[in-house]
């Protein structure tokens, strides 16, 4: 997903959950700065570099393929961006690698939804708009994993646009990052094709593009691991039910839902705007965040600030001490550091080792990461937030 959803959308759905608008542009912002919290900023903010949400293409292309730098991709990707639905999911006929591999395909309404959004409860807008993030992308990055793999990610010839008229055209791709993508002609970038299974052109739907961000694409293709099955995605109906999952899971956030369930949604919250909301998911244009901004001002009666960090930053790097943990990036890396460990730790005791080793130090004392120390300090009661 885009900035049109992470930011304007999710801001429609945290007013019509019921925040104030200012509680809104908190999550909405906290929501958006996961596509930006690279370790690079992380490391000019000096703040912990663990609670890296993102890799960002200069960081892509120098990024290590060796074992722990994989490991280190998989932490980031498949807790933030491509959740893994189904950690015990088994298939016949392959190695434990693979089958590994096969675990971290991400789909919407896993067990790891729930662990998401219920890790998310009482920790504040931050850690809500962490959780809508990586809600929304499981429904628009469904059927990749995140981690990078030639036999799960690669994707065949055979890639078609469903449009709307009923009929069907091939989609050809290219790798030239300088050119936009060409709707009307069909023309998408992509990743280039790399046989080494795991290249790091292999991460995710870089092999099929934007089209997985696009909320009005609707396509077929054959995705590596399906057996030459083909797999229809339906785009407008996937980011419609992210929506009316997203005022579902913030309600629970805000505690009017006593419980937060995979599979329920809030159609009747939606349903008065359910007709202009489809209008703008099914319209064919790249960036879609005029429309959803004008929803927002709608529904709020208020006006939304455009997207920006850089005050974020400084009112971090003027804070001192403890202080740093209660301002809006210290509550967005604690929030990012929880949701990693949560998702490590989940990889780990499935008995995959794609994400690193998770050790539970309630049992066992603090080991592994520096950064996660923040965490156990704050558990065993030096913060007011967990």
């Amino acid at each position: 997903m885009q900035k049109d959803f992470h930011y304007y959308a999710t801001y429609c759905a945290a007013v019509l959950a019921g925040y104030s608008h200012e509680e809104s542009m908190r999550i909405c912002t906290s929501a958006q700065f996961v596509d930006l919290c690279s370790r690079n900023l992380l490391v000019k903010l000096k703040a912990p570099r663990s609670a890296a949400t993102t890799q960002l293409t200069m960081e892509m292309a120098n990024a290590r393929t060796d074992l722990l730098g994989l490991q280190d991709i998989t932490r980031i990707w498949a807790s933030f961006h491509f959740l893994p639905y189904d950690l015990q999911a088994e298939k016949s006929g392959c190695t434990r690698l693979y089958r590994n591999k096969y675990r971290l395909i991400c789909r919407p309404n896993g067990d790891l939804v729930e662990s998401t959004v219920e890790l998310a409860k009482g920790n504040g807008p931050e850690a809500a708009g962490i959780a809508m993030h990586v809600l929304a992308d499981t429904w628009a990055h469904s059927w990749f994993a995140g981690t990078p793999s030639l036999v799960i990610n690669n994707t065949d010839d055979y890639f078609f646009e469903l449009l709307p008229d009923g009929s069907k055209r091939k989609i050809r791709f290219r790798h030239s990052t300088s050119k936009p993508d060409d709707l009307e002609a069909g023309i998408y970038t992509n990743s280039l094709f790399q046989p080494e299974e795991s290249a790091i052109m292999n991460l995710g739907h870089g092999r099929a593009g934007h089209l997985p961000d696009y909320s009005f694409m609707k396509y077929e293709y054959l995705p590596a691991w399906a057996g030459y099955r083909v797999i229809v995605k339906d785009n407008p109906e996937d980011y419609l039910h992210a929506f009316a999952q997203m005022v579902e899971a913030m309600k629970y956030l805000r505690g009017t839902r006593e419980t937060f369930q995979k599979n329920r949604y809030d159609w009747e919250e939606v349903e008065p705007w359910r007709e202009e909301i489809e209008t703008i998911l099914r319209k064919r244009q790249p960036d879609a965040c005029a429309d959803w901004k004008a929803l927002g001002e709608k529904l709020s009666g208020c006006e939304m600030e455009e997207f920006e960090i850089e005050s974020r930053e400084a009112e971090y790097l003027a804070a001192e001490g403890k202080e740093k943990d209660e301002t809006f990036l210290g509550q967005f890396i604690l929030a990012a550091l929880r949701q990693k460990s949560m998702v490590t730790a989940s990889i780990y005791r499935s008995g995959s080792r794609l994400a690193g080793i998770s050790v539970d130090f309630t049992e066992k004392g603090f080991q592994g990461i520096r950064d996660f120390r923040i965490l156990t300090e704050r558990r065993r009661g030096a913060g007011k937030h967990d």
